[in-house]
């Protein structure tokens, strides 16, 4: 069987690949290698591929292409016939997002459609999407479950993410296509992104450069482990989406439907305040941070909590990484990386 994975060269997208190169399917990656954070680390997660596969003999094809170009994208499909799709391609950053918004429209909208039509068209048998906990906008209901309510996104980064879901649901409905969404809870670990906290982190505390500690730091985060990320990523591959037959149109949910249609968290359900990570960080690097406190930045969330029973009970797995053990084995390969 042959498994696409966009954003091949991303943090997620690296480990999901491996993991299903591992497991001995044939995979595709593409990815643009765009430049919102260092190419040369997008790169050298390639060549960390290239090599695991070269070395194992194993199905592996890297294109550089973007999800924007319909003809290339379809292209793909043609040329290796995937069954199942796995899209972890989108602009990230919350931030980010208050700056380059037209950048998070041509990825996370417009790359986004493009990709479901080729998922249509080229018969496509289960979609998985990175969808995330940043959806739940100003929710103050916690822990943040599925069933709640995401109307009211406070970033533009979340509300493509929604809207992600909501052509799924059209496409899903229309084409009987199955669809599932995961709902991604701060993910760390090995070979992460250079934008989020534990690398921005890290590599100030090492260089002993002041770090920014936003809302004074009144904030708590559900991290997840990318080890458990990929472990329950990879089941959903092999599990498709199917009409609920207790939905109800009279009391819809928001994560079911009639159609093949499925939206779950991924988080680790233990939320931890940002002072209590630094301190963990610093055990695990052997150094002490110097902390620069400022308010709380436009489109920020105060606090994440993954409620996990339908992921659960979908799959049988839960993350179950703990924040020490995990932070541990991330210090460790950024100090193997890039010292």
């Amino acid at each position: 069987m042959t498994i696409l994975v966009t954003g091949a060269a991303g943090f997620i997208g690296f480990h999901i690949c491996k993991k299903l190169l591992n497991d001995d399917f044939n995979v595709v990656g593409i990815d643009n290698l765009n430049d919102y954070y260092d190419p040369d680390l997008k790169k050298a997660r390639i060549k960390n591929i290239n090599a695991f596969a070269s070395a194992n003999s194993l199905s592996w094809h890297f294109k550089k292409i973007s999800l924007e170009n319909q003809k290339q994208l379809d292209n793909i499909f043609s040329k290796f016939k995937p069954k199942i799709v796995v899209n972890l391609a989108a602009q990230a950053g919350v931030r980010y997002s208050l700056k380059n918004t037209k950048s998070y429209i041509n990825s996370n909208l417009v790359g986004f459609s493009n990709l479901l039509e080729s998922v249509r068209i080229f018969n496509v048998e289960n979609f998985i999407y990175a969808s995330s906990s940043s959806v739940y906008g100003g929710n103050k209901k916690f822990p943040f479950s599925e069933s709640d309510n995401v109307d009211h996104p406070v970033s533009l980064y979340a509300a493509t993410k929604k809207s992600n879901e909501i052509l799924s649901h059209s496409y899903s409905h229309l084409y009987k296509i199955p669809c599932t969404g995961l709902r991604f809870f701060t993910v760390y670990g090995p070979w992460g992104r250079p934008d989020m906290a534990p690398m921005i982190f890290a590599k100030a505390i090492l260089n002993e450069d002041p770090i920014d500690i936003f809302n004074y730091g009144n904030m708590q985060r559900d991290f997840t482990y990318i080890d458990d990320i990929s472990e329950a990523l990879v089941r959903c591959c092999f599990k498709q989406a199917y009409p609920d037959p207790n939905f109800k149109n009279d009391n819809p949910e928001p994560d079911n439907s009639w159609a093949p249609y499925r939206i779950f968290n991924i988080g680790h359900g233990s939320p931890i305040n940002l002072m209590s990570f630094i301190e963990i960080l610093e055990d695990a690097l052997g150094k002490k941070a110097i902390k620069n406190f400022k308010p709380i930045e436009p489109g920020d969330v105060i606090k994440t909590s993954s409620e996990n029973t339908k992921l659960n009970s979908w799959i049988n797995y839960k993350p179950n990484t703990s924040l020490e053990v995990g932070i541990i084995r991330f210090a460790e390969w950024y100090k193997s990386y890039y010292l």
